[in-house]
C-alpha cells in the first residue's frame, strides 16, 4: 500500500467517523419511550439547512425525484377512484384556486406535515403530544393511551387519539368535515381515517408514515412517508393567514389575465 492510499483511506475513515458521530440516540422521557419534543422541519438534511420539494405534475402523482431539491417525501400514486379522479383533474387544470387554504381555512395532518418551509414543534408529556403548526397556525393536542371522544363534533383537522407500539407512537384520527383537501387533487370525504406513525429513530431525525383510508374517493388505502429533521434553535413565529389573504377571489382572475398580479405603477 502506497504512502498516498493510505493517506486518502485514513482521510475516509476520519470522514466517517466524524458523520457518524452527529448520529445521536433519540433522548427519552422518564416512562422510557422516545421523547418526541423538539422543532422539526421536514427534510432528508441534517444541521440547519431549509429545503423545498416540488409538487407532482398530475393528479395523484408523486414528484419526480430528478426536479426536486430534495424528495423529502415517499409518496405511492393515490387510487382514486374514477368519479374522484376525475375532480382531481379539474382541480388541476383550474391550478387549485379553489383550494380551501386559500381561504384560510384549516388542513389536516398529511397536508401540512409534510411542508418543508414551515416549522412544526412537538411538545411530549408520557399522557399526551401537542403538535404546533406555523403554518396555518394551529395546533393538535393528542392524549396517549385515550379514547376518542364520543362528544366530538367532525372538524378540519379529526379527532386524535395515539398509543404506543413499541417505540413507534401511533395516532388514529377520525370524525372529520368532508371537502377537505390532502393535495395531488385529493378531496376527502367524512369517511376520511389516518393512521399515522411517528417514530424517533435518533436525536435529529423521526420518520413520519401516515395510512390514508376513504371508501368514498378512494379504492385501496395507501401510504405516505417522509423524514422530519430536528432543526435546533429554530422557533415557530406567527403565521396570520387572514392578514395576508385580503382577496382569494383574486387567484381566480390568473385563469383569465395573468397578468393582473403584475403590479403596475403608481
Amino acid at each position: 500500500m502506497t504512502r498516498v492510499t493510505l493517506l486518502v483511506l485514513l482521510a475516509a475513515s476520519t470522514t466517517l467517523l466524524a458523520q457518524n458521530a452527529k448520529v445521536q440516540p433519540a433522548p427519552r422521557g422518564s416512562d422510557g419511550k422516545p421523547d418526541l419534543t423538539g422543532v422539526y422541519q421536514a427534510s432528508n438534511r441534517r444541521g440547519p439547512e431549509w429545503d423545498a420539494q416540488t409538487p407532482g405534475a398530475a393528479p395523484g402523482q408523486p414528484a419526480d425525484p430528478a426536479q426536486a431539491a430534495v424528495n423529502t417525501a415517499q409518496r405511492e400514486a393515490i387510487p382514486f377512484r374514477p368519479e374522484a379522479l376525475k375532480r382531481a383533474q379539474e382541480i388541476l387544470n383550474r391550478r387549485s384556486v379553489d383550494d380551501p387554504a386559500a381561504h384560510c381555512l384549516p388542513q389536516t395532518s398529511p397536508r401540512i406535515t409534510p411542508v418543508s418551509l414551515f416549522p412544526i414543534e412537538f411538545v411530549h408529556t408520557p399522557k399526551k403530544l401537542a403538535i404546533l403548526y406555523e403554518y396555518l397556525w394551529e395546533f393538535r393536542s393528542i392524549p396517549i393511551g385515550g379514547s376518542h371522544a364520543d362528544d366530538a363534533d367532525p372538524s378540519f383537522i379529526g379527532d386524535s387519539v395515539a398509543r404506543w407500539d413499541g417505540d413507534t407512537l401511533v395516532v388514529d384520527v377520525t370524525n372529520f368535515k368532508a371537502g377537505g383537501w390532502l393535495g395531488g387533487g385529493f378531496v376527502h370525504s367524512d369517511k376520511l381515517h389516518l393512521i399515522e406513525r411517528y417514530t424517533r429513530v435518533d436525536r435529529d431525525q423521526m420518520n413520519y408514515e401516515v395510512t390514508i383510508e376513504d371508501p368514498v374517493v378512494l379504492t385501496k388505502p395507501f401510504t405516505q412517508r417522509n423524514s422530519l429533521m430536528l432543526r435546533e434553535g429554530a422557533r415557530l413565529r406567527e403565521y396570520s393567514c387572514l392578514e395576508n389573504n385580503l382577496d382569494p377571489k383574486l387567484y381566480e382572475k390568473l385563469l383569465v389575465d395573468p397578468s393582473t398580479f403584475i403590479r403596475k405603477p403608481q
